[in-house]
């Protein structure tokens, strides 16, 4: 099965009950996230030691409202901690991990 391009087809994937198996954890995570389910979003990528994961990592921090916790996990993926919201962020990282892989 080919892997999802856009972020608009990742959307439609959250029709489904699960994400695809074959997809990378980061974006596993994401899926997770997306559907409501912080816990297993955050289960995923906590351990996890590339940059992305730790994109991740702060991004869900940042949406639990833990800002001092996303901005140690921002700093140790290399990024500022955003001026944007959520959901543009969220589609950044996505769109971010679809190119990467």
């Amino acid at each position: 099965m080919p892997m999802i391009q856009t972020y608009s087809e990742f959307l439609e994937t959250l029709k489904n009950d699960g994400p695809e198996a074959y997809w990378p954890e980061v974006l596993i995570s994401l899926w997770y996230d997306a559907k409501g389910n912080w816990e297993a979003a955050h289960d995923i990528v906590d351990g996890m030691n590339n940059a992305t994961a730790k994109w991740v990592h702060a991004y869900l921090h940042r949406k639990e409202g833990d800002d001092w916790n996303a901005g140690y996990w921002y700093r140790q993926a290399g990024k500022d901690f955003p001026n944007t919201t959520l959901e543009n962020e969220h589609r950044e990282i996505v769109q971010f991990i679809l190119e990467k892989f």
